[in-house]
């Protein structure tokens, strides 16, 4: 969940942090005031691209932070794979520059990361729609990638075991068509494996090297607060500080203090002896943790030394697909197979046997995406059409198409295409062909909906998916959204009071000028100001006594509406 948004010199933003809460969080204004730069400003902190015009005039950089709550295990893995500390509260800090010669710099939780990265960390964090994606949607290619999000973790499992299969089948087959129309290809082969043995073998790695290096990374990348604090402890222990006696000077006070009394009163000698021993307990310690601290050094060539050896074993994992481990396993199994390869026939017979086994295995885990996908489908389809009849398509009908492709795919054999009958009578056809602007949104919602349940996502962002629609559209619409807020964090631009009124936290947009220059500003709007502002939704800039009654009406039934909505989530919950 988003939880804070601060900007700083962006576009028409000179300054500006908004807190955000749970539920549905609207954003309003006239025409040109900037709402959508919100949108762009996390769009920006999200590793979206964006150019230098995005930095406010007469400003050098640009800047945008994103404070989130999250801690779902597909993003505690991808921020332990990126080497990001993971904060135990599921907080996570990102933050983007941008300076005036184009240079950006990306932060997660203080540690510094790439633009690609701050994208892959968004795909768990944010699911931003805006009229664009209605592109995509249009997009028959994109469908099967849609209907694999809903069916969620049983199709995952499925997935990585296809996919290696599918690896194991395509190498396969691309080395023996090589091996059988090259007389040279097994020498080629050879080649290949020699050199991958001999790059693994002057890596020399080790088991458990990886983590080995990364603890010492962070003893090393921290040698300077080492030292300041190594020299603090032996100061408050041993040497002293200026006007400040050391441990071991106070206790040696209090041992002799302590023989004094005990040669006065015998039965005081145990607590001397004790303190005595303490004393040499101290200066011992105070011995070997000197040694500890002279030991201790800013060695930046260490560090870059042990930074050079992280990135060839990451360079190595990646190239070979797999951790230390795997790679040390990798290089037996080529051992093997530069001895074996020397007779020519049986690697062909192994390798034709290795392609029927793969392609054995795509069957048969095809055949059960292929009806995990239609059984997911179904349920989508009815679905989609109860949500889309709640919007005001009361005769839509909703179907995903599967059909079989000729050969496999990385993602199977299965072919995903949207279609819809947005009327009564008419035949089923694609997206595209048939559906408008306000058909088209109302589809996406529905879409969002019934992907609300399936996703990790928390945080829903619509920037004016509410084209096309007005009337008793617009409030089915509303209600949706509200619908949806109920289990997730949504943000939304919008036109129209009827889903402005659904607001749980109201956001007014507005841009101020002095002449010189001009300012946006984000301002959370209290009960009466936001009663305000929808009845200006409602009747434009001249606000009177019958659109503020008419807002009043709009916020109250919204109102109601959600507590009907809160009070039916309860019943199901409890059932």
């Amino acid at each position: 969940m988003l939880e804070r948004l601060h900007i700083k010199n962006a576009a028409l933003i000179a300054s500006c942090e908004v807190e955000f809460g749970e539920g549905l969080h609207i954003l309003t204004g006239e025409t040109g005031a900037g709402k959508s730069m919100l949108i762009d400003s996390l769009s920006f902190v999200l590793g979206g691209r964006t150019g230098k015009d995005f930095i406010r005039k007469d400003a050098k950089m640009v800047s945008v932070e994103a404070a989130f709550r999250a801690d779902g295990e597909s993003l505690r893995l991808f921020l332990e794979e990126a080497g990001v500390e993971a904060e135990d509260d599921g907080s996570l800090l990102l933050s983007r520059t941008l300076n005036d010669a184009g240079k950006t710099v990306c932060r997660m939780n203080g540690t510094m990361v790439t633009t690609g990265m701050l994208r892959e960390a968004a795909a768990f964090l944010v699911d931003i729609h805006g009229q664009h994606e209605h592109q995509s949607l249009l997009n028959p290619s994109k469908h099967i990638m849609l209907l694999d999000r809903f069916c969620a973790g049983e199709l995952e499992e499925m997935q990585k075991e296809y996919t290696e299969a599918y690896e194991s089948y395509r190498a396969a087959k691309a080395e023996l068509e090589t091996l059988l129309s090259q007389e040279d290809s097994i020498q080629q082969r050879m080649d290949l494996l020699s050199f991958q043995r001999n790059e693994i073998e002057q890596a020399a790695l080790q088991p458990q090297e990886e983590e080995m290096l990364l603890e010492r990374k962070k003893r090393l990348a921290n040698g300077e607060k080492l030292m300041r604090l190594a020299e603090k402890s032996l100061a408050l222990m041993y040497d002293g500080m200026q006007a400040i006696p050391s441990a071991y000077d106070m206790l040696s006070d209090a041992q002799k203090a302590m023989e004094e009394v005990a040669q006065i009163d015998e039965s005081a000698s145990s607590y001397a002896k004790s303190m005595g021993e303490a004393v040499t307990i101290l200066e011992d310690t105070a011995r070997a943790f000197r040694q500890y601290a002279d030991g201790l050094e800013i060695d930046e060539a260490s560090l870059e030394e042990t930074e050079e050896r992280l990135q060839l074993l990451y360079r190595l994992k990646r190239k070979y697909h797999a951790d230390v481990e795997g790679i040390l396993e990798k290089y037996e199994k080529i051992v093997k197979e530069i001895e074996t390869l020397s007779d020519s026939s049986s690697y062909i017979a192994k390798l034709s046997e290795e392609k029927e086994k793969a392609y054995a295995k795509l069957e048969q885990i095809g055949a059960k995406m292929s009806a995990l996908r239609g059984e997911r489908a179904k349920q989508i389809e009815t679905q989609i059409e109860t949500h889309l009849k709640d919007m005001e398509m009361k005769t839509a009908r909703f179907c995903i198409q599967i059909e079989q492709k000729a050969s496999f795919g990385p993602n199977g054999r299965d072919k995903v295409e949207f279609l819809i009958s947005a009327n009564a009578g008419e035949d089923l056809k694609p997206l595209a062909k048939i559906a408008s602007g306000g058909e088209m949104s109302r589809v996406m919602l529905a879409l969002k909906t019934v992907l609300a349940d399936a996703d990790e996502t928390e945080t829903f962002i619509f920037d004016e998916i509410d084209s096309g629609v007005s009337g008793r559209t617009a409030q089915k619409v509303a209600e949706k959204m509200a619908l949806i807020s109920q289990n997730k964090q949504i943000l939304c631009i919008t036109h129209l009071p009827q889903i402005a009124a659904m607001a749980d936290h109201h956001y007014l947009i507005s841009k101020e000028t002095d002449g010189e220059s001009t300012v946006t500003t984000v301002t959370p709007l209290e009960e009466k100001d936001a009663c305000q502002e929808v009845a200006r939704l409602i009747g434009g800039s001249c606000i009177t006594d019958t659109t503020m009654a008419a807002a009043k009406e709009l916020l109250l039934s919204a109102q109601k509406q959600k507590q009907i909505q809160r009070n039916k989530n309860e019943r199901q919950t409890e059932i």
